[in-house]
């Protein structure tokens, strides 16, 4: 097993490389909005997970998830030739590619802010025109004692 400080390194790479492939090498229309984000090797250097997200055509238009997965499957081969070239590793990992679910995970937590502060806005409102439920000043003064 190599160290895990190595396959860190060779993950590194791994993604720079597959991101530089698929700006510069691999012509493939489906991959114009395809961005690499993270990549993973395991403890023997055998496979490499490589994470990646796609972005729309503009902001209302829905990314096509499925055709930059069939786009990254057929170019896999092609990939993993340059990986190999650019490593120079013994053995070039095997990649296995897989949609990254930041992005949504973000989009999640933001809606969930978005509910928190609607909730501390109307608490907020609920409290301007409160008044405490006993007296004024509920605490024991010192003067009180005296009389």
């Amino acid at each position: 097993m190599a160290d895990q400080a190595r396959a860190r390194r060779l993950a590194k790479r791994i993604a720079q490389i597959v991101a530089s492939a698929l700006e510069h090498d691999i012509k493939d229309p489906r991959l114009g909005n395809v961005t690499i984000t993270d990549a993973r090797v395991t403890g023997d250097l055998r496979d490499a997970t490589v994470y990646y997200t796609v972005l729309g055509d503009s902001l209302d238009a829905a990314p096509d998830f499925a055709g930059a997965a069939a786009a990254l499957e057929s170019a896999r081969g092609v990939l993993r030739t340059k990986v190999g070239q650019g490593t120079g590793v013994r053995y070039t990992p095997s990649l296995t590619f897989v949609a990254d679910q930041l992005p949504q995970d973000a989009r999640h937590i933001d809606d969930l802010l978005a509910k928190a502060r609607e909730a501390d806005a109307e608490v907020a409102r609920l409290a301007t025109g409160a008044q405490p439920a006993g007296e004024p000043d509920p605490y024991r003064r010192k003067d009180d004692e005296e009389e």
